[in-house]
């Protein structure tokens, strides 16, 4: 197999891992931190999504730290399949959520001017929130199709 960018057991892959456990955690926090999100379901989704990610990402940064430490190899092909698939699943989840949740703040900002005639929304939170949210998709992108082409090659 290839040595590639982001492997699992490997320093590029912890930096990957922590990287969307951060975001994701971070983008959850200000999500559930702001006044009104309750009211719309594409931010409890956004907040349920993030924290599925923070301990798919959070247990896998585990993995990779305790093989870091080891120097074991996680390159078997079994172990490669379980983290496409979960990857792949939780990066749909997440860039769904992501989406959904930046097309209410799109509605509510641009659209219907709630953020003016409601004061007591947090929009900018919610657009904080978002950012960090696809940023944690980014690197999670990243991850999955690295883990993709280490399962293929």
């Amino acid at each position: 197999m290839k040595e590639l960018f982001g492997g699992p057991g490997k320093v590029s892959g912890l930096v990957l891992r922590m990287g969307q456990c951060l975001f994701a955690a971070a983008s959850m926090v200000v999500m559930a931190s702001s006044h009104g999100f309750a009211t719309c379901t594409a931010f409890c989704y956004l907040i349920a999504s993030m924290g599925l990610q923070v301990i798919w990402s959070f247990s896998l940064a585990c993995l990779d730290i305790h093989a870091l430490r080891l120097k074991r190899d996680l390159r078997n092909y079994v172990f490669l399949s379980l983290l496409v698939i979960g990857d792949w699943v939780t990066a749909i989840l997440s860039l769904a959520a992501a989406c959904s949740s930046a097309g209410v703040v799109v509605l509510i900002i641009k659209d219907t001017n709630m953020c003016i005639s409601t004061p007591k929304l947090s929009c900018h939170m919610f657009q904080i929130s978002v950012a960090l949210a696809f940023l944690s998709w980014f690197f999670l992108a990243i991850s999955s199709c690295v883990m993709f082409w280490l399962a293929a090659s």
